[in-house]
């Protein structure tokens, strides 16, 4: 496999991990007020929750990306460059990296990061299927 090709697929694999973390947090905001049951599913919370607080680490500890560094490192070793790429890897790139200054970025990351927080304290994940199910009959006005 080609190192290009590596390139890629981590950028690929980068928008999929910021894709979860921004529309998996829009989707328990909906999900709340429309009263959708699977987003208080404890391993889709959690894993959402840990996602969202690597992303507040790396952002207040001034780290870069193991995901961006992997791919900056596989186009340095395939000598990739610009427009170079596969038309995959140039389109997901543009959608994944805008040119704006670091504030604002950090600035969305630590909100985020709270909203998702209090959002986990006010509306907790259920563990288990027997809670769910009896949160799914509150909801529906069955008891």
């Amino acid at each position: 496999m080609h190192y290009s090709t590596l390139a890629d697929i981590i950028v690929v694999i980068h928008l999929t991990y910021a894709c979860f973390v921004l529309f998996g947090f829009l989707a328990i905001v909906i999900g709340v007020y429309c009263n959708w049951v699977w987003i208080r599913n404890y391993p889709f919370r959690v894993l959402h929750l840990a996602c969202t607080a690597f992303v507040f680490l790396e952002t207040v500890l001034s780290i870069t990306c193991p995901l961006t560094l992997l791919e900056n490192f596989f186009l340095r070793v395939s000598r990739v460059e610009g427009y170079n790429r596969s038309f995959i890897g140039n389109l997901v790139s543009k959608i994944l990296f805008y040119d704006a200054p670091e504030w604002i970025f950090a600035t969305i990351y630590v909100l985020l990061a709270i909203a998702v927080v209090i959002y986990y304290i006010l509306f907790p994940p259920l563990r288990s299927a027997n809670k769910l199910q009896h949160y799914k009959q509150i909801r529906s006005g069955v008891q």
